[in-house]
């Protein structure tokens, strides 16, 4: 699975999920572009969005997303309040993701 990991997610999850192909947003050339636009380019290439934004899910219509967005929600952005969510974020990328916002929830 080809995942595209937002810029304002800590980068040590891509060491995380490396069993998967993981591409930050600055990597992929796009820092700074808008959601809707970077789901729109993501999905030509990517087969997932991973994001810790909670607004992202308020801010696109989840029904007609072009790309499956998995949303990571702590107590911070941090990476050591992310860590807990890990396991069940591993669980979910072994399953058949729709084009939807998935929660993984603290």
């Amino acid at each position: 699975m080809k995942i595209l990991l937002d810029e304002c997610a800590p980068r040590r999850l891509r060491t995380i999920i490396a069993v998967h192909e993981v591409i930050t947003v600055p990597d992929a050339g796009w820092a700074g572009v808008q959601n809707g636009e970077l789901l729109k380019k993501a999905a030509a290439t990517f087969d997932l969005f991973l994001t810790v934004d909670r607004n992202l899910a308020f801010q696109q219509d989840s029904s007609s997303l072009p790309i499956p967005v998995i949303v990571l929600k702590s107590t911070s952005t941090k990476f050591r309040d992310l860590a807990p969510l890990i396991p069940r974020l591993l669980q979910l990328l072994q399953t058949d993701l729709k084009k939807t916002v998935y929660r993984i929830e603290a």
